[in-house]
């Protein structure tokens, strides 16, 4: 744990799920991609290649978790996967549903916006299907 590490000292969003090893967040302070989720990795490492094979693999799960619970019930038309750590130096994912008419579809969302978009946040339901779909195993 580093202290001046915002996601060793902040859970990163909502917490949907946690295991041990990482946690799949919610991420609540991204507006214009209401169900963007991020995947941390618990303990502070940098980079995948500070954890070992059977981590990595591990990691990899909770990704294609997120992403086909993202798919089942949102049903973006694009799921985008992101690693970026510049500016928080901790392993985590960004796991970003997209649509056709979000604000920078189809190019990256930390880019320039394409149009103006301010989707609806989520209803308490969705996010609660959410949670449902990232506790089955399948």
């Amino acid at each position: 744990m580093s202290k001046s590490c915002l996601l060793c000292r902040d859970a990163g969003g909502t917490v949907l799920l946690r295991t041990e090893a990482w946690r799949i967040v919610l991420a609540l302070d991204e507006p214009l991609y209401p169900g963007l989720c991020r995947v941390i990795w618990n303990a502070h490492v940098r980079e995948l290649t500070d954890l070992e094979p059977t981590a990595c693999t591990e990691l990899l799960q909770a990704l294609v978790r997120t992403e086909r619970a993202l798919r089942q019930v949102l049903k973006p038309v694009k799921v985008n996967l992101a690693s970026l750590g510049n500016v928080t130096p901790h392993l985590h994912w960004h796991v970003v549903p997209r649509r056709e008419d979000d604000a920078h579809f189809p190019n990256a969302i930390w880019g320039p916006e394409r149009r103006k978009a301010m989707p609806p946040p989520l209803a308490a339901e969705t996010i609660a299907a959410l949670k449902t779909a990232l506790e089955q195993r399948t």
